[in-house]
C-alpha cells in the first residue's frame, strides 16, 4: 500500500498503527509464529464465540473478493475455521466488519488487557 492509502484507512489512527508487509500468508506465519491460526471464513462450522481466545493468536482474514484459499482453510482443525454468524440468505460481512467483530471478542475474552481503566 502506498502512503496514500494507509493515510485514508487509518485517518488519524495511522501513527499509532503498527504496519507489517509480508510478501504471502506463509512469509507472516514464519516471521510472526503465532501461538494459533484462526481463519475467519464463511466456510467455517465453529461460531467465533465458540473458542477460547488465548494471546499470542492469530486472526486470519481474507479478501472480500474471494475469501481465503481453501487449502489454507482445510490445513487448519475444524475448531480453528471460525464463523461470525449471519442470518439466512444474507450477504457475509464486509472485512472490516468481520475485523471489527473478531478483534473485540477476542479482546474481551482476554478482559480487555491494556484498556483504560474503569
Amino acid at each position: 500500500m502506498d502512503d496514500k492509502k494507509l493515510r485514508r484507512a487509518g485517518l488519524d489512527y495511522h501513527e499509532l498503527a503498527n504496519v507489517e508487509m509480508h510478501d504471502s500468508l506463509d512469509d507472516y506465519l514464519a516471521s510472526r509464529q503465532p501461538n494459533r491460526v484462526m481463519a475467519i471464513t464463511t466456510k467455517g462450522r465453529t461460531r467465533h464465540t465458540a473458542v477460547e481466545f488465548q494471546a499470542g493468536d492469530a486472526l486470519i482474514f481474507g479478501p472480500e473478493s474471494r475469501g481465503l484459499p481453501i487449502e489454507f482453510i482445510e490445513s487448519l482443525p475444524e475448531n480453528q475455521r471460525l464463523r461470525i454468524p449471519m442470518l439466512k440468505d444474507s450477504r457475509s460481512l464486509n472485512l472490516s466488519n468481520s475485523a471489527a467483530i473478531m478483534i473485540y471478542e477476542a479482546w474481551r475474552q482476554l478482559d480487555f488487557q491494556g484498556a483504560e481503566a474503569l
